[in-house]
């Protein structure tokens, strides 16, 4: 009898079956349904968070949102876990997050919620971007309180060499942070007192001796999720860090959405939530370009110092968009990398167009629109502020004088991003400007 090895054996339809089963568990643990239960779940960790220190809840965008009910939503702040991977450690001057400063100052701190996925105990963005942003903070706002200079890490952590590394990176943001030329004095008066930070996680609050009005505003940085080691399908339907990258799982649902009408979806099968969603945003959609939004999107953001430069989103529109006119511009860019693109060759247009309508009348507003109000728009805004504005905001025309490098270019970018904190130029959109402005010819 010859032998027979375990690969001449087939079972094609257990085999199928077998797959077909793995996947459908996965599908069936992943479900927008576990994901939205799971959201609110943690959400019930965030309040409780909120009532242990009595401070405000900021949402880090996008993920952070999802696990704070809208109406105890005191803000928004934009700290990218990429800046706090290994080997790159940033401060970011696209996103310098100025805005919450106020906030922390009025309550004595807040708290800074965010998420990550299975098997991590926090997000990078909270273990490491965001003390390296209170470390430049503290040393750039209050030179003489050296105690609050080293970077606070989470405890037991990071290792040492990681530290340490981090620690050397500091004072050179921080010289980059004062070249911005911002308002120090006021900068300083808007935070009141350096910044202490503590952690708060499903598995431990640190340090447990810190809290609001002792000489510092209070950091709590919050990740929501309960830090999960193996499979989600053994986890009983909980999914840590649901909320992240919303864009693959949502079906276009929004957080905003989801608290509105929680209680709806919850009561939908998964097979009908689709539509359901569909239906919700549309109606949200519709809501949101009444004559009322549409009036205050319409005045936009002012662009400070200046005193005529205003920068939002485009307004919805099923119509083609309109050809230029005297008054109005349309450069026809295209969306994303390819809008960015786009942008380099359409600067020219932008210059000559700023010193025909925009020179000769000084007291003349500016609204700059883009898809997002966010990326394009503020290429748009960079470059003719660049171009005709002066230290103070005031329009003067072409200065041939003014030395143009990528430091002036990211002090002027400062007055966008602290004027409009949400404004996002992906790093195309800022070649293309840097493109522009300098390689023209003398």
């Amino acid at each position: 009898m010859n032998s027979v090895s375990l690969s001449d054996i087939e079972f094609p339809s257990a085999a199928v079956s077998v797959s077909q089963l793995l996947s459908s568990l996965r599908r069936s643990a992943l479900s927008v349904t576990n994901r939205l239960h799971s959201i609110e779940a943690d959400a019930r960790f965030v309040r409780d968070v909120a009532d242990h220190y009595q401070l405000p809840l900021i949402a880090n965008e996008r993920c952070g949102s999802w696990y704070i009910d809208p109406e105890q939503k005191a803000g928004s702040a934009y700290f990218k876990s990429t800046d706090g991977h290994t080997g790159i450690w940033n401060f970011s001057f696209r996103r310098l997050n100025l805005q919450i400063l106020a906030i922390a100052r009025k309550h004595g701190g807040c708290i800074i919620v965010d998420s990550t996925r299975r098997g991590k105990l926090m997000p990078d963005a909270l273990s490491k971007t965001v003390p390296i942003w209170c470390a430049v903070i503290n040393r750039a706002l209050f030179p003489t309180q050296s105690a609050y200079h080293p970077v606070q890490f989470p405890p037991n952590f990071l290792g040492a060499s990681e530290e340490a590394q981090i620690e050397n990176r500091i004072d050179s943001f921080v010289k980059t942070f004062k070249e911005l030329k911002l308002d120090m004095d006021q900068l300083r008066n808007d935070l009141g007192q350096p910044i202490r930070i503590a952690w708060a996680n499903q598995t431990y609050f640190h340090p447990t001796t810190l809290v609001k009005g002792h000489g510092y505003n209070l950091f709590v940085l919050c990740s929501a999720s309960r830090r999960v080691r193996g499979a989600e399908a053994s986890e009983g339907g909980y999914i840590q860090g649901a909320g992240d990258d919303s864009e693959g799982w949502s079906h276009g649902l929004t957080a905003p959405v989801f608290w509105a009408n929680k209680d709806a979806l919850f009561a939908t099968d998964e097979s009908d939530l689709p539509d359901v969603i569909s239906e919700l945003m549309t109606k949200h959609a519709g809501s949101n370009s009444s004559a009322g939004a549409d009036q205050r999107q319409a005045s936009g953001f002012l662009i400070r110092p200046s005193l005529n430069l205003y920068i939002c989103q485009s307004r919805p529109n099923t119509k083609p968009p309109e050809l230029s006119t005297p008054k109005r511009l349309n450069l026809g860019c295209g969306s994303h990398k390819i809008g960015s693109r786009d942008l380099r060759t359409s600067l020219e247009k932008v210059k000559a167009s700023a010193e025909k309508h925009l020179l000769p009348n000084p007291s003349q507003s500016l609204l700059v629109t883009c898809e997002t109000g966010k990326d394009l728009s503020v290429g748009v805004l960079l470059t003719i502020i660049c171009l005709f504005y002066d230290d103070s905001g005031k329009l003067v025309g072409a200065q041939p004088d003014v030395y143009m490098d990528k430091q002036f270019i990211r002090q002027r970018l400062a007055w966008i991003v602290t004027s409009k904190p949400d404004a996002n130029p992906s790093r195309a959109t800022l070649q293309s400007v840097n493109s522009f402005l300098l390689q023209r010819p003398d």
